[in-house]
């Protein structure tokens, strides 16, 4: 958001289907799906709850043999992750897709750090930070030199089979018929998203043998890799765009999510009508002209709350106050900083200086983080609004489960119609450009302010967040009144 017109800048990797590269990244947080509407305390129908997340003691290694290995311990994870996530499809794929399972005809496996002369889908490994599925030899491949390990620090183990199990998904998507040679990429990288979420349900409901996956924090960290591996953001003028285009964080979430909640049949429906009917008029490109990051002051909120005002037709506006002090004298609402609300005064209370802490630009040097910059803050700022909007349409709680999910939808509400632009009373121009979306589900997933209830509480799943506010994206106030009373 900008006056003048807001932007966002985002550096990340982007897992590939052959030659494309793969970067680590950071922490998470919390995690949740479809039942979310039925108990907020649920990651689609199963109990959110936090446990043991990795490999088992004492688990079976690898069942093929890897071609190019060193014996080392990146390798027997990378194969065991392999053997498991084809125990799961030699079941899943033939109830899924009436028809009988084939593996790949290979594992491989190179250090990039190397001069060994080695090759990966007819590329020279020295250099490939990658992991891929190739399609030309049906092999799938993996540098444990550089990508492998990085992931493992980033998000355990689970970074690591996340990264397998969505290139397996590209082979699995191949022989099921729903890719084929000419699919867009945008199109078959998130069918593999999905792919890869249905194995990720399997191992969360104790069905492998090689590796478990909490419902909370573990399933927080798997997601976190997901939107570490969104599209870079390029400008409109980039000739990189929409070239080999792989989806924003949001989109590959959404995809994941797809995949856990329903099962791997849910993804024959992800195409590009679908896509597109998901990301709506969200913006894609950044504008050549415009720096990314909207300055965290007292103008720009004041801006932005003017531009809700504007949007959203209160008929009593909430008050903006920059004493951070008065949150703590609120008489029916526990202070959320760095942006509270207080019913009973209808006034929201900004900390400006820990709202600048919490929107602070991105690293741009960096290529190993979750979304970061002004609309990591600034989507607290708009969920408080929210809590506004809710106080005065009544008849609802504002303190509970269902208050934070029901914050968290009517936040992705305001966001699609801060798409357009909006000129405030102070002559400024606010709307939302390309990559807010992505810092809004970043900080979903790792604070949970922007889907929390009046006192800053939210339910412990990243996962029902993110969904939550997805519906508010995809819908309007009148759904997310529905889906969370």
């Amino acid at each position: 958001m900008s006056p003048s017109v807001r932007a966002r800048h985002v550096v990340g990797g982007a897992i590939a289907a052959c030659a494309m590269l793969l970067t680590a990244c950071s922490t998470t947080l919390q995690g949740h799906a479809v039942s979310v509407f039925d108990d907020p305390f649920s990651v689609a129908g199963m109990p959110a709850t936090d446990g043991p997340t990795g490999l088992r003691p004492n688990a079976e290694g690898p069942a093929r043999d890897i071609q190019g290995t060193d014996g080392g311990e990146i390798d027997e994870l990378a194969g065991g992750a392999v053997s498991d996530i084809e125990a799961y499809w030699e079941t899943a794929f033939p109830e899924s897709f009436n028809e009988g399972f084939t593996p790949v005809k290979a594992l491989v496996s190179w250090d990039a750090n190397g001069y060994g002369g080695g090759q990966f889908c007819d590329e020279d490994t020295f250099g490939l930070v990658n992991a891929a599925y190739c399609y030309s030899d049906k092999t799938i491949g993996w540098d444990r030199g550089g990508l492998l390990p990085g992931l493992r620090r980033a998000h355990g183990d689970m970074g690591v089979v996340m990264v397998l199990a969505h290139e397996y998904g590209h082979s699995v998507s191949r022989q099921a018929g729903l890719t084929r040679q000419g699919t867009p990429t945008l199109v078959s990288e998130q069918q593999a998203d999905c792919l890869a979420g249905a194995y990720m349900r399997w191992v969360a409901e104790n069905n492998s043998k090689r590796f478990t996956l909490s419902t909370g924090d573990g399933l927080n960290n798997v997601l976190a890799g997901v939107v570490a591996f969104r599209d870079p953001l390029v400008t409109e003028g980039d000739p990189e765009a929409g070239y080999d285009e792989h989806g924003s964080a949001f989109e590959r979430v959404s995809a994941f999510q797809f995949g856990f909640t329903d099962g791997p049949a849910a993804c024959a429906g992800i195409d590009m009508r679908e896509i597109g009917q998901r990301r709506g008029n969200l913006p894609v490109l950044l504008p050549e002209d415009q720096t990314g990051e909207l300055p965290v002051d007292e103008a720009s909120v004041r801006s932005i709350v003017d531009a809700m005002g504007i949007l959203f037709s209160p008929k009593n506006p909430p008050v903006l106050s920059f004493d951070a002090a008065a949150a703590g004298s609120c008489a029916d609402a526990r202070p959320s900083p760095p942006a509270s609300f207080c019913p009973a005064t209808n006034t929201i209370v900004v900390d400006l200086p820990a709202l600048q802490k919490m929107g602070a630009p991105p690293d741009q040097t960096r290529a190993d983080t979750l979304a970061s910059g002004d609309n990591v803050a600034y989507s607290v700022l708009v969920s408080r609004y929210m809590q506004a909007i809710q106080h005065e349409h009544g008849g609802v709680a504002l303190d509970n489960a269902e208050a934070a999910l029901r914050t968290a939808c009517l936040t992705g509400v305001a966001t699609v119609k801060l798409s357009k632009e909006v000129t405030t009373p102070d002559g400024n121009t606010i709307a939302l450009t390309a990559g807010d979306v992505d810092e809004a589900v970043s900080g979903i997933l790792t604070n949970g302010l922007a889907a929390s209830d009046v006192n800053g509480e939210s339910v412990p799943s990243g996962f029902s967040r993110i969904d939550a506010f997805r519906v508010g994206v995809l819908g309007d106030a009148e759904r997310c009144y529905k889906r969370f009373p």
